[in-house]
């Protein structure tokens, strides 16, 4: 995988190029590339994807709270899993911020001799956002590539955004963000020491360091399967305080993966989120949290029986 943060570190020839956040990788995200990269594949030109890390918006608004989608790596994976030929996440600063859109493409043309450029109908270039796609294609003109505005992909008569997806992962819908993001939402953390409750009680979990700027569902119980290397397992992911022990003022992602017994400490785990099956709650005793716990299994064991 070509992943790069450079447009210095990128040469070449006739490139066919799209530019934006691509947070979520998304459907319509999707749309624009899978068209690109065979258009450029059956012209013999390579496809190229240029983002940003920070996300423009929040670098330019100061937005502190968990954001993202997906974090620089996992977007570009996804990207290179479409075809593309590279991804160039670009560090978003004040002195790009501060670059007309003139200046950009200027140097995008040096770097890969840009022969066709792909935006979404609603994008917008450089300091202002004043290289809208009449100004991009204007540009062209003088710099010798062609614009394509690709028109915005809808869903159940709405436009399919990343905004909107952050908003249903942040209250816990997660079937609505599945639609539109073509797949199960997901995240990956590495297995980390726990205080070992689970296991006393004879419920083991998995206590997961996730990416501090991924977006996270509220918290809750939830069905969800785990990737545990190759394997896809039945789990229920409990996500929250853990009002019944701790008064904890950092959420805890926790996972106990049904009929698997193995250390995996240090490891990295994917996890998919497929249902919100409760809200976190405090059990007056061990006894009756044990009790709900097993019915946590049995519902998750009834809901990923229907989920291929």
């Amino acid at each position: 995988m070509q992943h790069l943060s450079s447009l210095r570190d990128l040469q070449a020839r006739d490139a066919w190029v799209t530019i934006g956040s691509f947070d979520g990788v998304h459907l319509g995200h999707q749309s624009i590339i899978h068209n690109m990269v065979a258009g450029a594949h059956r012209n013999n030109a390579p496809a190229f994807v240029i983002t940003f890390h920070p996300h423009p918006a929040v670098f330019l608004r100061n937005i502190q709270e968990a954001y993202y989608l997906t974090s620089p790596e996992e977007r570009a994976e996804l990207l290179t899993g479409m075809g593309v030929d590279g991804v160039i996440t670009l560090p978003f600063d004040q002195e790009l911020a501060n670059q007309s859109a003139r200046e950009f493409i200027k140097g995008l043309v040096g770097s890969t001799q840009l022969k066709q450029l792909w935006v979404g109908y609603d994008f917008a270039l450089g300091h202002g956002r004043k290289g809208t796609p009449e100004v991009l294609r204007n540009l062209g003109l003088e710099f010798g590539y062609q614009l394509h505005a690709f028109q915005p992909v809808e869903l159940d008569g709405m436009i399919i955004s990343s905004s909107q997806i952050r908003q249903w992962v942040a209250t816990g819908e997660m079937q609505r963000a599945a639609n539109w993001l073509g797949r199960w939402y997901s995240v990956t953390g590495q297995v980390i020491h726990g205080d070992g409750r689970g296991r006393h009680i004879g419920i083991p979990t998995a206590n997961l360091k996730i990416w501090p700027e991924k977006r996270l569902p509220e918290p809750g119980v939830y069905a969800a399967w785990t990737w545990v290397d190759t394997k896809r397992l039945p789990s229920v992911l409990n996500l929250g305080y853990r009002p019944t022990f701790d008064k904890i003022t950092e959420p805890r992602l926790e996972v106990h993966i049904l009929d698997l017994s193995a250390d995996l400490y240090d490891q990295r785990l994917r996890l998919e989120i497929i249902q919100r099956l409760r809200s976190e709650q405090r059990f007056a005793s061990v006894d009756l949290l044990m009790v709900q716990i097993q019915q946590d299994i049995q519902q998750t064991r009834e809901v990923l029986a229907h989920v291929p």
